[in-house]
């Protein structure tokens, strides 16, 4: 398989040139020995390596490869991560002052993208699993009755993948959403391996952003915008608003270089790692694919007693879990994981198997009742006080459990006597919070 950005990179590092132009170290060895391989690639636009932004090569074969593996339209290479990705693709979909129908569980970025496109919110609650203590997938029968409810809706955000792997029925909700004349915006950002198991997570979206750093062997902050319906200029453009114009050519060289290599090999080590996933969730207490929940293959999510001590415990032998909460620990398993990675893995798990068992039950994260618009309060006058005597005060950013970034208040809602007990519930561990300066 072709790489054409990386091909093009190479060529023109293997000219020798005498570079009077960006970056300042001239393609010469880097401070850091782990970096000097990547200095004779990390250059700027010029003749033969493109503009990320503008039509040509070699991006427009680049990313034309990646949009066709996807089953998109137009591929959009991106340096800043799926926040970047998330405020590309609502713009896209959206114009300021629309009413957006969006999943309750999305990402930090999303609410920021409220703010900053100045977005109504219209909340689609995620139905609880009271059983796992997680939330499960999106209802597409949700999904159309409060479209029906609120035909002002233009847009819909969805989160597929969630954090623990959840997959909601993207193609059944895009169908509801087309027919009402809706588009589909998707934050795939843990779903870039999907494809290469053989999956369709993302079938009929407008539009999906997925992070290639965070399931694939490329570098951090890597992304991908995939697009259907939209003229191209428009995608590169919106684009180059959210992104630097300085962007890292070794980042998007790593995006080209990683999909051949998944074409390859990586697919087939791919389909062994969701293989030794599939027998781990066998042997011990953890979220199960059943009916009515998809989950991704290659995610692991244990059911423990104690979250925080278990995923601690793990690290005193040397294993290193995504995430934990009060009953979970998540770990993201890829095609780079070895067998003896999975050995040592399985043989922690079964040392501390006293530990698994049915996670403590917790509630649904209570809703909050918006005070301002989540433009407003981006742009209000602030002050930082004690979390702990919040209650009343309105919200100037995101009070979010991080890693999952999922706001439990967004900014504009008012903090309720509710949210701070549900936040001691989980374990919640921030001493202060932004307010809304009082006048």
């Amino acid at each position: 398989m072709p790489t054409p950005l990386y091909d093009a990179l190479r060529a023109y590092a293997g000219r020798e040139p005498i570079r009077y132009h960006m970056p300042g170290h001239k393609g010469l060895p880097l401070p850091l020995a782990e970096l000097d391989r990547l200095a004779p690639i990390d250059v700027t636009e010029l003749p033969g390596t493109g503009n990320l932004y503008e039509p040509g090569e070699p991006f427009d074969s680049a990313q034309a490869l990646w949009a066709e593996r996807f089953g998109f339209d137009q591929c959009q290479f991106l340096t800043g991560g799926s926040t970047m990705g998330i405020h590309t693709g609502l713009a896209l979909c959206c114009k300021p002052g629309d009413r957006v129908l969006m999943d309750r569980g999305c990402h930090r970025a999303a609410f920021h993208a409220l703010a900053l496109l100045d977005l109504e919110p219209v909340w689609l609650e995620r139905p609880w699993l009271p059983s796992e203590s997680l939330t499960g997938p999106i209802s597409p029968r949700d999904v159309e009755r409060t479209l029906k409810l609120d035909p002002k809706i233009t847009t819909i955000c969805i989160t597929s993948p969630t954090y623990s792997g959840v997959l909601s029925d993207i193609g059944a909700i895009s169908q509801i959403a087309h027919a009402h004349g809706v588009r589909l915006f998707v934050d795939g950002a843990h779903g870039a391996h999907l494809p290469f198991l053989g999956l369709e997570p993302f079938s009929g979206a407008d539009a999906v952003v997925v992070s290639a750093h965070k399931t694939l062997p490329a570098m951090g902050q890597s992304a991908l915008l995939f697009a259907r319906g939209f003229d191209p200029d428009r995608v590169r453009q919106t684009a180059s608003v959210f992104g630097t114009s300085s962007p890292s050519y070794p980042m998007m060289a790593s995006i080209d270089a990683a999909r051949d290599w998944m074409e390859k090999q990586g697919g087939q080590l791919y389909k062994r790692t969701a293989a030794q996933v599939s027998e781990l969730r066998k042997k011990f207490p953890s979220l199960q694919p059943g009916p009515g929940l998809s989950l991704d293959p290659a995610r692991l999510v244990l059911n423990v007693k104690d979250g925080p001590a278990f995923a601690r415990a793990l690290e005193r032998r040397g294993i290193f879990p995504e995430m934990e909460d009060g009953g979970h620990v998540v770990l993201i398993c890829t095609c780079q994981d070895s067998g003896e990675a999975f050995r040592a893995l399985e043989q922690a798990l079964e040392e501390l198997r006293p530990q698994m068992g049915n996670c403590p039950p917790l509630p649904a994260p209570p809703l909050p009742t918006a005070a301002l618009t989540p433009r407003q309060a981006l742009f209000a006058p602030q002050e930082r006080i004690p979390l702990s005597v919040g209650a009343g005060r309105v919200s100037a950013a995101q009070i979010a459990p991080y890693p999952p970034g999922v706001p439990v208040v967004a900014p504009g809602e008012r903090i309720e006597k509710k949210h701070l007990a549900y936040l001691r519930e989980i374990g919640y561990n921030k001493v202060y919070c932004h307010v809304i300066k009082e006048v």
